[in-house]
């Protein structure tokens, strides 16, 4: 059965999101919200539909949502998220 896993590094970066909206819009962080978990049941689906960041990592893959990059890793029984950062970010850095 494919799943979709959250790294710990992915799991903080989530945080900082939620904390960023609480503060600026209820109703932007509910579109994220909603749009991440639609994104990861269509990654579960079809894991190799996101962009491929080879160029940082050799299995990165990452797919855009309202700024932000989900990148992930397609593994034996899904996909597993590693991190969510914005589009904005120097990707390099973070691996």
């Amino acid at each position: 059965m494919s799943r979709y896993i959250i790294s710990p590094e992915a799991s903080q970066d989530l945080d900082e999101i939620s904390d960023y909206f609480l503060s600026r819009s209820l109703a932007a962080g509910e579109r994220f919200v909603n749009g991440f978990e639609q994104k990861c049941k269509n990654l579960v689906k079809f894991p190799n539909i996101g962009r491929s960041y080879a160029d940082i990592e050799p299995s990165l893959r990452g797919v855009p949502l309202l700024g932000y990059i989900i990148l992930y890793r397609v593994i034996e029984d899904g996909v597993e998220i590693v991190r969510v950062v914005s589009g904005y970010r120097d990707l390099e850095s973070l691996f």
